[in-house]
């Protein structure tokens, strides 16, 4: 029985690299069934914002699943990124790509690693959250919750327990962000005390990512969020030979999407010189995820022995290790031709007993972790006029409850002090010396509304537990 997928030709050499993969599909037997759908520029042209038309996303809902190839966003003009569309609304938390070095069949600086790169997919600055709050200073919203990082991380151990992994490596910033990061990283440790037979650790990402540069065989699954994940994939699959080897996996409770890592690559779109080896890695990821185990590892062994033969394409042709450079579609043909035959000096597939089957649902394990959240001030952002005299603002103030207690510039107290604001807004924190209620903040926007000041963001500071919940 087929099962049924959506396929998205996409943009550049998309199109090009899905006709090879599909070609490959065919000859290997897979059991699907295909339904094809338009994306990218030419939707965007149509006035879809997000490059997808309903007729798409109708298809995804039917089939929950697709393999998809890359799409160009076009600058500017109210476009939105279609993957951080589809990965939203289809509830794609995970982003799985795994990496292997091919040594000494593609030329790399390592003889040997194996990671996986396990990215949260749905928050963090690539929520899309963007203002301009005034003529110079612009803002990006850094969303991080309890239980999006707690599923990532769960997700993670799972992944390694369930494929045989021995360790699972966290990256964050939280050293600086000691609040978003430190949530993630928090998460992290609460959920690695549940698999003790996994080894966890933890690394701030800049160091984190030299060392997987430099040393990747010291690392097996990485999990971290959403912008380093993206940063570091792209690190790690560049570290194997080339980017256009990687595929990866965006996965969801209910649906999943298979694509390459790399772009569209509009500058080599149509001339036959496109490596389709990413795509193809994604279906074969795709496959076993649908269970097609067997059909995976036939693809999988013949485009490594196609590797072995030094059949390669202008992307990792080398004098010294290739023997024939070739087209998209001579690539696919040669791994139909290796159908059947196994590498010999690069390790074939090998899936591990239940690893075919698809990830057991991630249930929310967040629970709340404070008894009492007290309102206790506000931080009013203004656009500042840099001729205005901050005594004379702060009087306008005094006494009152909250009471105004810092003025900041970019998070540096200019005041009180006599450091100068060197943007065109900036942020007065008030505090509170007893009760005050939602009133109480609202009354500090309507006597700034009074005296013609133009508050551009407000913020309510809580206490949880007696903790500040904001930066001091």
């Amino acid at each position: 029985m087929s099962t049924p997928i959506t396929v998205a030709y996409g943009d550049g050499i998309g199109p090009e690299i899905m006709e090879a993969v599909l070609s490959i599909l065919r000859e290997a037997e897979a059991k699907i069934s295909i339904d094809i759908i338009e994306i990218g520029e030419r939707v965007y042209s149509k006035e879809w914002s997000h490059g997808i038309s309903p007729s798409g996303w109708e298809s995804i809902e039917r089939t929950k699943i697709l393999l998809k190839s890359p799409t160009t966003t076009p600058q500017g003009k109210g476009h939105k990124s279609l993957n951080v569309a589809l990965r939203k609304n289809l509830g794609l938390y995970a982003n799985i790509r795994p990496c292997i070095s091919y040594h000494p069949v593609i030329e790399n600086k390592f003889d040997k690693f194996d990671i996986v790169v396990i990215r949260e997919n749905e928050e963090d600055v690539y929520t899309g959250i963007e203002h301009r709050l005034t003529g110079d200073s612009y803002q990006c919203t850094k969303i991080i919750t309890r239980y999006g990082s707690e599923k990532i991380c769960r997700y993670a151990f799972e992944y390694a327990k369930k494929h045989n992994r021995k360790k699972v490596t966290c990256l964050t910033k939280d050293n600086i962000m000691k609040m978003t990061d430190g949530a993630f990283h928090a998460a992290f440790d609460r959920i690695a005390k549940e698999y003790p037979d996994i080894k966890a650790e933890h690394y701030i990402v800049d160091i984190g990512m030299a060392r997987v540069a430099t040393e990747p065989e010291n690392f097996d699954v990485i999990v971290t969020e959403n912008l380093y994940g993206d940063i570091l994939s792209d690190i790690v699959a560049q570290t194997s030979g080339s980017v256009g080897l990687a595929g990866s996996s965006n996965i969801g409770n209910e649906y999943a999407m298979f694509e390459a890592v790399h772009g569209s690559a509009p500058d080599i779109a149509g001339k036959n010189m496109a490596n389709p080896s990413g795509l193809l890695n994604a279906a074969v990821h795709m496959l076993i995820y649908m269970g097609q185990v067997d059909t995976a590892k036939l693809i999988y062994d013949s485009w490594l022995k196609t590797l072995e033969d030094g059949i390669h394409t202008a992307d990792l042709y080398k004098k010294k290790r290739s023997k024939q450079k070739v087209g998209t579609k001579e690539f696919a043909k040669a791994v139909i031709d290796n159908l059947g035959k196994k590498p010999t000096t690069l390790s074939e597939l090998i899936i591990d007993s239940g690893a075919s089957s698809k990830m057991s649902e991630m249930q929310n394990s967040y629970e709340q972790d404070y008894k009492v959240r007290k309102l206790v001030g506000s931080d009013i952002t203004l656009a500042w006029n840099k001729s205005n005299n901050f005594d004379q603002m702060v009087g306008l103030f005094e006494p009152s409850n909250p009471q105004m207690i810092a003025i900041y510039s970019k998070g540096l107290a200019i005041w009180p002090g006599g450091s100068k604001s060197s943007s065109d807004q900036i942020t007065c924190r008030f505090i509170a010396n007893n009760k005050i209620t939602n009133s109480d903040v609202n009354n500090l926007l309507i006597k700034f509304e009074e005296h013609n000041f133009d508050v551009v963001r407000m913020d309510k500071l809580y206490l949880y537990d007696g903790k500040e919940g904001f930066f001091v």
